[in-house]
């Protein structure tokens, strides 16, 4: 396998440029006069573009006790205004020939359409107009608060997996925000009502807090002249206060949790650590806890496939992960799914014996070179997606970096060197900043005789 990746390498890497410097996106970035943030990112090579309005103001963001509230708004957001009927914002899109959704995360909530790059200036339009001129009726409330309900019903509480997910993030964050779910708790998504929904909107959606990105067949040029037509009108909003999310307190012991669920068909172990995202002007750590998940858990040649799954084969699925796109301090994960036999305490001692030996053995260096070449061409054919393009600037810019650290990224994550993965790994791997977590079937009770 090594004599055949480095013959692959050195036939395709030749078509690869040597560093991200070498490969430029076209973006430029300009600010309106009501702080709404404008970022576009030429591609020529279709008639096409992608717009999209990025809202700081994610599930995160909510007041306490209105959980699902940015969510919920993100669906009262196709309903009408005080120009437009319910729907028709849609029904316009796709007149148009494009498409539209929208999507909310933790930090940031955001909609978009794809659409012929001549229609442009109509998507801003309407979008602007939607950004100040929501107009609900009580309906609109009572119906779409089904639906998001009827979303978590289908989502969350038939998937077993997804419930215990939420439940290990509720034990990992102690007291920040990300430890509700973004689509909420049941119990206060049935109370949302109209003046959550307003609160929300009036204190949030403001070009001052916004986001716009426009990915595809325009030119810096075109897109000032629209956005200031269509969102320069937009008045800012003065009361707009910098974003406050409760800290998280020092975690002092190491939380472990058993769910159980008739549903349960593969019983497995998950164990989180809190862990540092991307700061701006200070990505290198996160850079190396990026690799460190692709060494220990990124693919068939990672230590964890390799060590348990092929030489001891007591589990059958291994993986890590690590998400650092985050405003606040995000989580490092490890799973295992065990083989036929093993129970989960045996996996999960399996798991710590395999980190521990990677700790004491180092990162092989055949393996590093291999992901990140595999990480500079994924980068490169990121490049080829107007859609994934935008996404990669809108999660970085709605969590605090700025577009010269997406720029940065590709090459910080090529000088990571094998002490920067272990020092990473051991200041990470910190039992006290840990949840584990076994997901089974329910345990058999004891029959007394």
């Amino acid at each position: 396998m090594p004599r055949l990746f480095a013959i692959f390498a050195l036939l395709f890497g030749a078509a690869l440029p040597a560093s991200a410097k070498d490969v430029h996106d076209t973006v430029s970035t300009f600010l309106l006069d009501n702080g709404m943030e404008v970022v576009v990112i030429e591609d020529h090579r279709a008639p096409a573009v992608v717009h999209m309005v990025w809202y700081r103001a994610g599930s995160s963001d909510e007041p306490r006790g209105s959980s699902g509230i940015a969510h919920f708004l993100e669906h009262l957001m196709f309903k009408g205004t005080t120009t437009r009927e319910a729907g028709e914002f849609g029904r316009i899109v796709a007149a148009n020939g494009g498409r539209d959704n929208a999507f909310t995360s933790f930090d940031y909530t955001g909609y978009f359409q794809r659409v012929a790059a001549d229609r442009l200036g109509l998507m801003m339009e309407m979008e602007a107009d939607r950004m100040v001129n929501l107009q609900l009726t009580p309906e609109d409330i009572l119906t779409e608060r089904e639906v998001i309900i009827e979303e978590r019903n289908q989502r969350v509480e038939n998937d077993p997996g997804a419930l215990f997910r939420e439940q290990r993030r509720a034990a990992q964050y102690l007291n920040h925000p990300y430890g509700v779910p973004i689509i909420g708790w049941r119990h206060e998504m049935e109370e949302l009502d109209m003046d959550d929904a307003m609160a929300f909107y009036d204190r949030f959606y403001a070009p001052n807090n916004a986001i716009l990105i426009v990915a595809g067949d325009v030119t810096a040029d075109e897109v000032r002249v629209l956005a200031q037509e269509h969102y320069g009108p937009l008045p800012a909003n003065p009361d707009l206060t910098p974003r406050m999310r409760a800290d998280e307190p020092p975690q002092l012991a190491e939380r472990r949790m058993v769910f159980e669920d008739p549903r349960v068909a593969q019983p497995y172990v998950m164990r989180t650590y809190l862990a540092p995202e991307r700061d701006p002007g200070e990505q290198e750590k996160a850079a190396a806890l990026t690799l460190l998940a692709e060494v220990l858990g990124g693919g068939q040649t990672s230590v964890l496939t390799r060590k348990l799954q092929f030489e001891t084969q007591q589990a059958v699925y291994t993986s890590a992960f690590y998400s650092g796109t985050s405003l606040d301090d995000t989580n490092f994960g490890l799973i295992i799914v065990p083989s036929e036999g093993i129970d989960l305490p045996a996996a999960e001692a399996a798991l710590d014996q395999a980190v521990a030996e990677f700790l004491d053995e180092g990162v092989d260096a055949a393996q590093l070179e291999r992901i990140k070449f595999q990480l500079r061409a994924q980068q490169i054919y990121a490049r080829d997606n107007a859609d994934r393009l935008a996404r990669r600037y809108g999660r970085a810019l709605t969590a605090g970096l700025t577009v010269a650290d997406v720029q940065a990224w590709p090459d910080i994550l090529q000088a990571v060197t094998e002490e920067d993965i272990l020092a990473a790994a051991r200041e990470v791997f910190d039992r006290k900043n840990a949840v584990t977590g076994y997901l089974t079937g329910p345990s058999t009770p004891e029959v007394t005789q």
